[in-house]
């Protein structure tokens, strides 16, 4: 019931990904609902409060909670902390503190420092969750800093779609909003990004589906890339068709 609630909440809260999961192999869904269903409680943790305090004491309760699972001691009861326990090593525990802390950016209305904190934050936030889920299903060290760049990737996509939205709340989402710096920031992510196929030769065959989350992300990049007005046209994104297809093609 632990794993039928973590998927339910990657289903309401992260549509995409849950599409990616249900095309993964059942095995490692038993991974990833957990992980994802966390990204979606501790990225939405800052914005369900008006109050900073509140929306911090969530936020450490979350990092309390992977501490717990970091020592092996008993965790907190919560729907998703019971099955994340059982997915997570030590390792994992503490890499993901970082995506938790790097989430109190959203609490506040400060802009990012600059282009490095924008890129410490994706790190923290997409990185690091894509690179602990292949890592999980089999991924060795030798893969990590191409599938942290695919995960960069990803990341960045997800967060230039939030820009309308982020700004409707008052943030400062770019470091640079205008669209040279935006077609920059999407190319050079497109090009660190591997190549899916050299990279799915690379990458044991049960931990791809960690890489799966990722299906968008080159062709929307290139999107971006050929027309930065997109983003705060909220207008990033594929057909319904064209999503499915390529998923079909990835998976």
């Amino acid at each position: 019931m632990s794993l039928q609630a973590c998927a339910e909440i990657v289903e309401r809260g992260d549509p995409d990904r849950f599409l990616a999961t249900m095309a993964a192999p059942p095995a490692a869904r038993a991974v990833l609902f957990p992980l994802y269903a966390f990204n979606i409680e501790v990225s939405r943790a800052p914005w369900v409060t008006e109050e900073p305090m509140i929306a911090e004491m969530r936020l450490q309760w979350w990092r309390d909670a992977l501490e717990e699972i970091a020592a092996d001691s008993p965790v907190r009861s919560h729907e998703v902390t019971q099955q994340l326990a059982e997915v997570l090593d030590a390792q994992a525990a503490r890499a993901l503190d970082r995506t938790v802390a790097a989430r109190r950016w959203d609490i506040y209305r400060e802009p990012f420092e600059d282009s490095a904190h924008f890129a410490e934050h994706l790190d923290a936030t997409a990185a690091e969750l894509t690179w602990q889920a292949v890592r999980l299903l089999g991924g060795g060290a030798g893969i990590a800093a191409e599938v942290r760049a695919t995960g960069y990737g990803a990341g960045l996509v997800r967060f230039l779609q939030a820009v309308p939205e982020l700004e409707a709340r008052g943030r400062i989402p770019l470091v640079d909003g205008r669209a040279p710096a935006i077609r920059e920031l999407a190319s050079a992510a497109l090009r660190a990004m591997p190549d899916w196929r050299r990279l799915r030769r690379q990458v044991p065959r049960q931990a791809r589906a960690g890489l799966l989350e990722a299906w968008q992300a080159p062709v929307l990049l290139r999107q971006i890339a050929a027309d930065p007005t997109r983003v705060a046209q909220g207008r990033v994104a594929l057909s319904p068709f064209r999503k499915k297809l390529r998923l079909m093609r990835w998976a």
